[in-house]
């Protein structure tokens, strides 16, 4: 068999399983701006030869490639595995890749000491004559101080008086080593194709604290911006506000979700589209578009984004119905089809139709909604429920809208099927909603957090924590009370860099619309709520914001550690980076004092007795590495937040 046709020979070096890489290429890893991402790649050739590799990177819109070096980091099997790293300092597409080549120095260099080490009784005569060879080819490229070194041992190699112990000491020097892995050429230099993508956004879309709002029930978007110094105050970084639009009249709601509507009876705000417009309107009880672009330029001044939540739906009402009937399902009698979730029901909603011949035109009105608050101010969407809409949908959309604005963050609210919501996530989704609401015992929230947090997910997952949402209040709670909210409180603020709270959560609102229920009765969905910011867990909420701010172990996900508690009802962990131990422990029992010992182990890294402040009530304590003792109590101290220091 003839051998291949082509320029040159095919390349030695294989370069294998590339990280982080996510589904082959097909989807981008995240990071935030000024993380240090950490690369590693299985980098080798046939033969014994020396090789020598590099990780390449390059920003949103470079020009060139920067590189740092690679270090193999499992010389026990023969150094396969490479790593290294590089740091991302703007928002954007990223992409990186490897390069690895053979170093004819390096091989030359050990297989030279080897023999001199071994005093072998040899003329060594033609290995010296080999790196005259490699000493001139270098000395074409070299400059600086390094062309000095490569010279001068030049000259030693070459002169046939010079004794070959002198020859030996030059060409085995460190410095004639570093100047040529500096100048030497790259043989067979072999690079990974294609490159892999890397989407780095803004630190927010990592590390936020959303406060949550009906603006009706503040008194509109102008009450709204008034009581922003006070949420920012309290140490929130976005604030997200439910949909402010007109809200139809037909089949309108009434109280608790009743199918008629009394003649005060406000609406769900999600029912979208009145005579006074649709998603391009604001509802005129509410404020004006320039109430919109004030509220978000104050939040601006305070530090602070504004979440639109927005609904892909239409109320029966929505101007689209007439303009545009070709994009909502209709039955085979005629009639639309309402939106519902057995055994909830949305006959106030009418879906759109995503299958419509009339697709293109669809996802462009879609775009233009989006851009519209963009162009406002809204920097956050929480977008509801995303995974009834086209995957390919989300795809575009995003990444339109990023080529506007890249500070634009998307939050999944998705609860459905983990591949769904995996999905979302690896397209373009920032942010999602987890099951965090649903898992209150140690066991659950150990399992789920070690997926979210050391699974393939850390790479393109983020998860917002919020306790309860509008919709979702969780029998833990109906039935723990305040106790409940606490360590709910606790574990949504430091496990997740992310998490929010809905306005009625800092008010203990615990009760069910009927048992084993989670819809609130009274729900602030159906009517409008006096509401001000006099909840009695406000304090504490304040404070939880400020030990995250100030401890940048809260601040990322994938840097747990559980720690044993002999108890069950106890959840104990640490969260670290350097320079910065928190270890929490939690009283997940809102009933009852539980006791506990909590083992601090040798690989967290602290002193074997060290210091811990609470940092809730300032109490200092000793605790040293093994056994520590915790009580905790619901009429007490529901929760430790410790400080190492």
């Amino acid at each position: 068999m003839p051998a291949p046709k082509r320029s040159e020979a095919p390349s030695r070096i294989r370069i294998a399983k590339p990280a982080p890489v996510l589904d082959g290429g097909r989807y981008a890893v995240k990071r935030t701006v000024g993380d240090t991402v950490a690369v590693s790649a299985d980098i080798f050739r046939d033969g014994h030869e020396k090789l020598r590799a590099v990780v390449k990177y390059r920003a949103p819109d470079g020009r060139r490639w920067l590189e740092n070096e690679l270090h193999t980091v499992d010389a026990h099997i023969n150094g396969v595995r490479w790593a290294g790293e590089f740091t991302v300092e703007t928002p954007g597409r990223w992409e990186f890749t490897f390069e690895a080549w053979t170093d004819r120095w390096a091989t030359y260099h050990d297989e030279l000491r080897r023999k001199v080490e071994a005093n072998l009784d040899e003329d060594l005569s033609g290995e010296i004559s080999e790196g005259v060879v490699l000493l001139a080819a270098a000395l074409e490229r070299a400059e600086g101080d390094g062309r000095g070194s490569i010279q001068h041992a030049l000259h030693v190699l070459s002169d046939a008086g010079a004794p070959f112990a002198q020859k030996f000491d030059v060409a085995l020097g460190p410095e004639l080593f570093d100047a040529m892995e500096t100048f030497s050429e790259r043989e067979g230099v072999t690079a990974l194709d294609p490159a892999i993508p890397l989407e780095v956004d803004r630190v927010r879309a990592r590390f936020s604290a959303w406060y949550e709002l009906f603006p009706r029930s503040w008194g509109g978007l102008k009450a709204v911006e008034a009581r922003v110094p006070e949420i920012a105050g309290l140490g929130f970084d976005v604030l997200y506000l439910l949909p402010f639009h007109p809200i139809g009249v037909k089949n309108r709601k009434g109280r608790n979700n009743t199918l008629v509507a009394g003649p005060d009876d406000p609406g769900s705000p999600y029912a979208i589209g009145s005579a006074e417009g649709g998603h391009f309107a604001v509802h005129p009880e509410l404020g004006t578009q320039q109430d919109v672009r004030d509220l978000c330029r104050t939040a601006h001044h305070h530090g602070m984004d504004v979440a639109l939540d927005i609904a892909l739906n239409a109320s029966a009402d929505h101007p689209w119905l007439t303009e545009h009937p070709e994009w909502f399902q209709q039955r085979p009698d005629g009639t639309l089809k309402y939106a519902e979730n057995p055994p909830k029901r949305y006959q106030d909603i009418y879906n759109f139709n995503w299958d419509t011949p009339e697709w293109e035109s669809l996802w462009q009105a879609w775009l233009d909604v989006f851009l519209h608050w963009v162009d406002a101010g809204i920097k956050f969407y929480r977008v509801d429920n995303p995974h009834t809409k086209p995957f390919p949908f989300w795809e575009w959309i995003i990444s339109e809208i990023h080529k506007v604005d890249r500070d634009v963050v998307f939050l999944a609210e998705s609860f459905t099927r983990r591949a769904v919501m995996r999905e979302l996530g690896k397209l373009g989704f920032t942010q999602s909603y987890t099951y965090f609401t649903w898992k209150n015992s140690r066991h659950e929230m150990i399992e789920y957090f070690n997926e979210l947090a050391w699974g393939e997910e850390k790479e393109y997952f983020r998860p917002n924590f919020f306790p309860v949402t509008p919709d979702i209040l969780h029998a833990y709670l109906v039935h723990g009370g305040p106790p409940a909210f606490v360590a709910r409180l606790v574990l949504a603020s430091t496990l997740s860099p992310s998490y929010g709270i809905y306005s009625g959560f800092e008010n203990f609102e615990n009760v069910p619309v009927r048992e084993g229920s989670e819809e609130y009765m009274n729900s602030e969905k159906y009517e409008i709520r006096q509401r001000d910011l006099d909840g009695p867990l406000l304090p504490m909420i304040r404070r939880m914001n400020e030990i995250r701010r100030e401890n940048v172990a809260l601040q990322h996900l994938s840097n747990v550690f559980w720690l044993e508690g002999q108890n069950d009802q106890l959840l104990a962990y640490a969260k670290q980076e350097p320079g910065n131990t928190i270890i929490c422990v939690v009283n997940l029992d809102p009933h009852d004092a539980q006791v506990g010992s909590v083992t601090i182990p040798a690989h967290l890294g602290t002193a074997p007795v060290f210091v811990v402040e609470d940092l809730m009530t300032g109490a200092h304590y000793d605790w040293r590495i093994g056994a520590n003792y915790v009580r905790l109590e619901p009429w007490g101290e529901q929760a430790h937040i410790l400080k190492v220091l």
